[in-house]
């Protein structure tokens, strides 16, 4: 006879992000709970999909639904995401995932959203004819200024603050690079960079709602008569409060690849006309100081290292004319 073990439906606690990810990796340890929280909303949980990439606990239902559960050690991107859903509904012509249930499970907070329609542009980019690339990067420079013309709401209260925020990346500035392995040839304009910032990044503007992450992962495209189009924006875990130029860092590192077209969609779709030495320079210091700068890893342009030889350089190899 055999006895079987009941898993534990209890959510547990970890002390620190290495911790949590390790668990998380491995979904047969906490997908019977997130079921479970599926079924005390009354949902279908006979054909879940599993998210394996991202930070939280995120789950897929009947194709209609997405739970997604965040630990209580990132609780910050639960209120940010509920309130930037919040904020932004019925306010964008783009399509965003709608709350339709939020609770508390052990400590845990949790929200049920509608699931876009759409393919995901990490799929789909890569294959992208040059024209179709520019013509998205247009959109994401409208979808960004649209987003930013919605007024922050409950957001204006997402700490830490533009101004502490900014200071705090300019101070760790210096250690993070050295510690990523960035070539000391851009080491050595650093410090030059970080003093220009502290003029050229505004601390004290009128802020705007800062997605943080405009890159392929999060967001869906649709294609019509061979036309592909933005057809949706997700994940709103890392939203803040700040200086606009924050958010055209993403699609500038992982989609403009240095290429005329591309950079003039973004910015003209933005709202921004031929790129000065000022915006490229505050761009450059912006990309450097953004909470997931990796240079390194993060610049899409092959071979980027060896076609430059500082940072004024590399401002004018990312954002070409």
């Amino acid at each position: 006879m055999s006895i079987k073990i009941a898993m534990p439906m209890t959510l547990p606690h970890f002390a620190d992000a290495q911790a949590f990810r390790a668990w998380r990796s491995n979904p047969p340890q906490w997908l019977p709970i997130a079921l479970d929280i599926a079924r005390g909303h009354g949902l279908d949980v006979s054909a879940p999909h599993v998210f394996a990439t991202g930070t939280n606990l995120v789950v897929g239902l009947s194709g209609k639904l997405i739970l997604k559960i965040f630990p209580p050690l990132l609780r910050a991107q639960f209120v940010s995401e509920r309130g930037s859903l919040m904020q932004l509904e019925n306010r964008l012509y783009l399509p965003i995932p709608k709350i339709v249930a939020e609770g508390m499970r052990d400590g845990w907070p949790y929200l049920i959203m509608t699931r876009l329609a759409g393919t995901l542009g990490s799929e789909v980019w890569p294959s992208l004819p040059e024209v179709q690339k520019e013509r998205v990067l247009r959109q994401i420079g409208e979808t960004i200024a649209a987003v930013q013309r919605v007024p922050l709401g409950p957001l204006a209260h997402i700490e830490p603050r533009w101004d502490a925020f900014m200071r705090a990346q300019m101070q760790g500035c210096r250690a993070r690079h050295e510690r990523l392995g960035l070539a000391p040839k851009f080491l050595a304009g650093l410090d030059d960079l970080l003093r220009d910032a502290a003029t050229l990044i505004p601390m004290d503007a009128p802020p705007v709602i800062l997605i943080g992450e405009y890159i392929p992962e999060n967001f869906l495209l649709a294609c019509h008569d061979g036309d592909w189009s933005l057809a949706g924006l997700f994940d709103f875990g890392d939203v803040r409060a700040g200086w606009r130029d924050y958010d055209l860092l993403g699609p500038s590192a992982f989609m403009s690849a240095g290429r005329p077209g591309r950079v003039r969609g973004l910015l003209e779709g933005f709202g921004y006309e031929k790129p000065d030495h000022a915006l490229k320079r505050r761009l450059m210091a912006l990309m450097l100081l953004h909470q997931a700068s990796d240079l390194n890893s993060h610049i899409c342009i092959e071979g980027w290292q060896d076609k430059v030889d500082d940072l004024v350089d590399l401002q004018e190899l990312i954002w070409a004319e």
